[in-house]
């Protein structure tokens, strides 16, 4: 997998990554904890190291998924998330608004 450079800042990626929405939620039937958990070993086996998802996909289930995946890796990858919204009250998958007030994206960094 060939690598790319993010900007300026030096931080480097494969040139293909992966987006994580659908692990866990969406419209077609997803596979189980295990099943995501061995697709994303089978990303990093062949070089994928750029990992996409966002607060507002679980919410925070798809992180809490792919940090438990890619623990034994760590070091060797780059996960790329979105912030910034008012989750929806009940917890469900979604959002209401957004907020990017610093107490809310110091909140969602917990």
């Amino acid at each position: 997998m060939q690598p790319r450079k993010l900007g300026n800042s030096g931080l480097e990626v494969s040139a293909l990554g992966l987006g994580c929405m659908r692990m866990s939620f969406g419209d077609a039937p997803v596979g189980d904890k295990q099943e995501m958990i061995s697709f994303l070993h089978m990303a990093i086996d062949r070089g994928i190291t750029f990992f996409d998802t966002a607060e507002v996909y679980g919410p925070f289930a798809k992180e809490e998924l792919v940090g438990e995946a890619l623990e034994p890796f760590r070091g060797q990858f780059v996960i790329a998330t979105k912030f910034g919204f008012h989750l929806n009250p009940d917890g469900s998958p979604g959002f209401t608004g957004l907020n990017s007030h610093p107490e809310r994206i110091t909140k969602a960094g917990r």
